[in-house]
């Protein structure tokens, strides 16, 4: 079965930093693209950022692009987001899923980022 638990999310001031981990079992997490995607509050999934299998290709939305990074560790099965100056409409509920781009929820609950001050 596949589990994906996310954690790092907090309350922090506006131009702040978080780092999300996302530790995944249940699959071979090497062998996969990972992709961290966000819900704020009354709006859709936006996709953020992805990253291959590797480590060493990766893409971001514009939104958050020069801001965000998106690293693993295939040793640890675990995925990363560093997440830079901070902005209010970075608040949303931050999950990580499998795949390019995927939008599937099914397997994590999430990590709540609240950038407010």
């Amino acid at each position: 079965e596949v589990q994906l638990v996310e954690s790092g999310g907090g309350l922090v001031q506006p131009g702040g930093s978080l780092r999300l981990s996302c530790a995944a079992s249940g699959f071979t997490f090497s062998s996969y693209y990972m992709s961290w995607v966000r819900q704020a509050r009354g709006k859709g999934l936006e996709w953020v950022s992805s990253i291959n299998s590797g480590g060493g290709i990766t893409h971001y939305a514009d939104s958050v692009k020069g801001r965000f990074t998106i690293s693993r560790d295939n040793a640890k099965n675990t995925l990363y987001l560093q997440m830079n100056s901070l902005k209010p409409e970075d608040t949303a509920v931050y999950y990580c899923t499998k795949g390019f781009r995927n939008y599937d929820l099914s397997n994590g609950q999430g990590t709540q980022v609240t950038v407010s001050s």
